[in-house]
């Protein structure tokens, strides 16, 4: 088999492990009382050696989106590349974190079975482990390039449903607080996950029931076509910053415009440098 024949199988199923397993696994893990449902989510994310989903994603990303406190939330001005090496660094360490506190308030040993985010890496392992008994090493490697390469996926996700938005943090998770688009294609074959503003705005409500919101700020694109768009930096910052600065204007609060023009600075786009100093909290009479 020639390499192109191997590139495309591989993409195929890094797509696949991104579709069929995070997708499902992402409204698994939000059961936070049926044990069964988190299990099989759980499984399903150990095939992105990503169990530690369970953990930041429910209990890290949904009560810190958009603040700087979210490692899923790209700040202005960072690629795609970076968000992904630095947001699952930090997802993990806030994963590790929130777990450790779970533990003390339980007054349970950290290094135990007690342990959720151990008995995770473990889950990762084992099918690791399943794959290298019953294909030998070459086997392996396909399934930790396959794994990671969907973990990566996961990441570029983030990046796009978050990127550039700021929330005061005393304040609760608004619609417009997340991207969100309505594109039929992406809704059909991602179980809603691209109704996100809803999502993020409830995120008890099973997929089948979330709504469009029509007014909520929206991507550039659907969902399949927006992840090929990140993976082009100069494209994407040239069609996003309007997007984002269009967001300034309409949809943040006084203290919000503030945050805005910090990250307009400190972003490196000239564009959005340049306006850092005009965003002023409109005042109140």
């Amino acid at each position: 088999m020639g390499l192109a024949e191997q590139s495309a199988i591989i993409l195929v199923a890094i797509l696949m492990v991104g579709m069929v397993a995070t997708i499902p696994a992402h409204e698994l893990v939000h059961r936070t009382r049926d044990k069964t449902s988190l299990l099989i989510g759980r499984w399903l994310l150990a095939l992105s050696f990503d169990t530690i989903f369970s953990i930041e994603h429910v209990y890290g990303h949904h009560r810190y989106a958009a603040t700087v406190n979210d490692p899923a939330t790209a700040p202005r001005g960072r690629s795609v590349y970076s968000h992904i090496l630095i947001s699952s660094w930090e997802g993990n360490v806030s994963a590790w974190e929130i777990e450790k506190k779970r533990l003390s308030r339980k007054k349970l040993p950290l290094f135990s079975h007690h342990n959720i985010f151990l008995r995770g890496q473990l889950m990762s392992f084992s099918v690791l482990a399943f794959f290298y008994i019953f294909g030998g090493l070459e086997c392996a490697l396909y399934f930790i390039t396959i794994g990671l390469g969907g973990k990566a996926l996961l990441e570029i996700v983030n990046y796009m449903e978050h990127y550039g938005l700021v929330r005061d943090p005393k304040t609760p998770v608004r619609p417009h607080h997340s991207w969100n688009t309505n594109k039929r294609i992406s809704s059909w074959a991602m179980f809603n996950l691209t109704r996100h503003s809803h999502h993020h705005a409830q995120g008890e409500v099973p997929y089948q029931d979330l709504k469009p919101m029509s007014d909520a700020p929206m991507m550039v694109g659907g969902y399949l076509s927006t992840i090929l768009i990140t993976l082009i930096p100069p494209l994407w910052h040239k069609l996003m910053t309007p997007k984002v600065l269009d967001w300034d204007r309409r949809y943040a609060s006084d203290r919000e415009k503030e945050l805005a023009s910090e990250a307009n600075a400190a972003s490196g786009i000239p564009e959005l440098v340049a306006e850092s100093h005009k965003l002023q909290p409109i005042a109140t009479p």
